[in-house]
């Protein structure tokens, strides 16, 4: 069985840090949608694009957006584990997730 984990609390709680040392030692993917995000943007993608759109109005990125990067990210996983930090962030995120 894969292992499929969430690290959820406020900012500055640690979830970064410990994500890091719990997905090396296990051979996880970390997930934190402000990597995610990044990357995206950094890669030009057309998620990225409509991302920092939103980001260069200093507007918070919509859920459909954040849940159509992490669905992706998801898919291209194959079967690996995997460790979401900071995410979901609200009831909608949560259910999308389930």
């Amino acid at each position: 069985m894969k292992q499929r984990l969430l690290f959820i609390g406020p900012p500055g709680a640690g979830k970064g840090t410990q994500a890091s040392r719990l997905c090396e030692t296990h051979g996880l993917r970390h997930l934190s949608t402000g990597d995610l995000l990044r990357s995206e943007v950094s890669a030009g993608s057309a998620l990225g694009q409509e991302a920092e759109a939103v980001m260069n109005r200093g507007e918070l990125v919509s859920d459909d957006l954040v849940l159509a990067i992490v669905r992706s990210q998801l898919t291209a996983l194959n079967g690996q584990g995997w460790l979401l930090d900071g995410f979901p962030r609200n009831v909608a995120q949560a259910e999308a997730l389930e």
